[in-house]
């Protein structure tokens, strides 16, 4: 089973932040990091979940509607004492993961938050600075949104795509779906993202696919879970690999 750290390790420091991303990096065994990317108003690819910065900043409204400088300016509370933690761009997360990507093959699972706005361009503009970065074989994309997934193959044929749902059925019927599209894509080579309490099908019906299956549960700054999950419960229902908030429990 391989382990994903959800929006970097969210359950101890604030998602989404360098901070977040810095100690999920220095998990030994640590398959790679979760993230989500939007654009601001100037075009820019920043790494939030929400489309409002309400949640997770001491600023209001919604990400496309500030400048990348603007959001530099909002501050997310990383604990009493701590240094305040800003919105990072995503070439700064690739920056700060860069050396454990070229040295043990840490990947970034990229999720386009493109299900709620649109954002055109942003497949052209993230397929291109991962070029520019040279961390191409280090990134797979995701997306609710299919469309999207459409545009970064005729962008980047070779990658590594994961269709996201809620349920793995779901996943299943939207990834034959893009497979039947493409002469170039091996049917069951796109991987299954679902909500890992939503493995709804046999896993004989999507074995041999990449199936990574996230779990949301209890962000910074909640106190931290007192138990684990059966991980073997999950292997046994097809899940390849684990996106989880506390990843360095499972891998202590």
């Amino acid at each position: 089973m391989k382990i994903w750290a959800h929006r970097g390790c969210s359950q101890l420091y604030p998602e989404n932040t360098l901070l977040a991303f810095e100690k999920a990096m220095n998990v030994k065994n640590l398959t790679g990091v979760e993230l989500d990317i939007q654009l601001t108003r100037d075009g820019e690819i920043v790494v939030i979940h929400d489309e409002k910065v309400d949640r997770t900043t001491d600023g209001f409204g919604y990400v496309r509607d500030y400048t990348l400088k603007e959001l530099k300016q909002l501050h997310i509370f990383a604990g009493r004492g701590a240094d305040t933690e800003r919105i990072p761009t995503m070439k700064e997360v690739i920056e700060l993961l860069l050396p454990r990507m070229k040295n043990d093959g840490f990947m970034i699972n990229i999720e386009l938050k493109t299900s709620v706005f649109n954002y055109p361009g942003i497949e052209e503009k993230i397929v291109t600075l991962v070029d520019e970065m040279g961390v191409k074989d280090n990134i797979v994309y995701s997306s609710f949104w299919a469309e999207s997934l459409v545009n970064i193959h005729a962008l980047e044929p070779t990658a590594k795509l994961g269709v996201l749902d809620a349920s793995v059925s779901n996943c299943l019927y939207k990834a034959i779906g893009l497979e039947s599209m493409w002469r170039d894509v091996p049917n069951g080579s796109i991987a299954l993202h679902p909500g890992g309490i939503y493995m709804d099908i046999p896993a004989e019906k999507f074995k041999g696919r990449d199936v990574r299956a996230w779990f949301g549960g209890h962000l910074y700054p909640e106190l931290p879970t007192g138990g684990k999950l059966d991980v073997n419960k999950y292997a046994e229902k097809g899940a390849t690999d684990l996106i989880l908030n506390e990843p360095d429990k499972y891998l202590r």
